[in-house]
């Protein structure tokens, strides 16, 4: 892991050394540029995914659109994901449709970032604990 700290590392100063142009910035374009999967938030609470893909269908092919939903009450939770099949579609739709309307809510669309990966269940190090007793307080209290 230190390795490849020191290598990023290394190659950002290599770039930002070489160009005039923020480092920032030039790290999310590289990462703008390469997605299909936009995020869009401030959705209004009666959207569904047939209206989302509806509103995303004029910037190229929608793979799918998803508005995420409450898993105990099932309601939007005002916000959802949109596929393209093409990165332009993507970067075009971003441009178009941020800060725009719609149905009666100004939304904001970027693009959507990786989900962590969550910890493994059963790694020592994230379990807590220790020992044959499990952590806990031992004999008599």
């Amino acid at each position: 892991m230190a390795f490849y700290n020191k290598l990023g590392s290394l190659l950002r100063q290599s770039v930002s050394q070489s160009s005039s142009l923020p480092m920032g910035s030039m790290m999310n374009s590289a990462r703008f540029m390469s997605t299909n999967k936009l995020f869009i938030g401030g959705l209004s609470y009666s959207t569904d995914d047939q209206s989302l893909k509806q509103a995303f269908d004029a910037y190229g092919e929608v793979v799918e659109a998803r508005v995420i939903t409450d898993r105990d009450t099932g309601r939007s939770r005002g916000f959802g994901f949109v596929n393209f099949t093409e990165a332009e579609a993507a970067n075009s739709a971003m441009s178009a449709m941020d800060g725009q309307e719609l149905q009666g809510r100004n939304i904001r669309v970027s693009p959507a970032n990786e989900r962590p990966s969550a910890p493994r269940a059963y790694n020592d190090s994230y379990r807590g604990g220790g020992g044959y007793g499990g952590g806990g307080r031992g004999g008599d209290y």
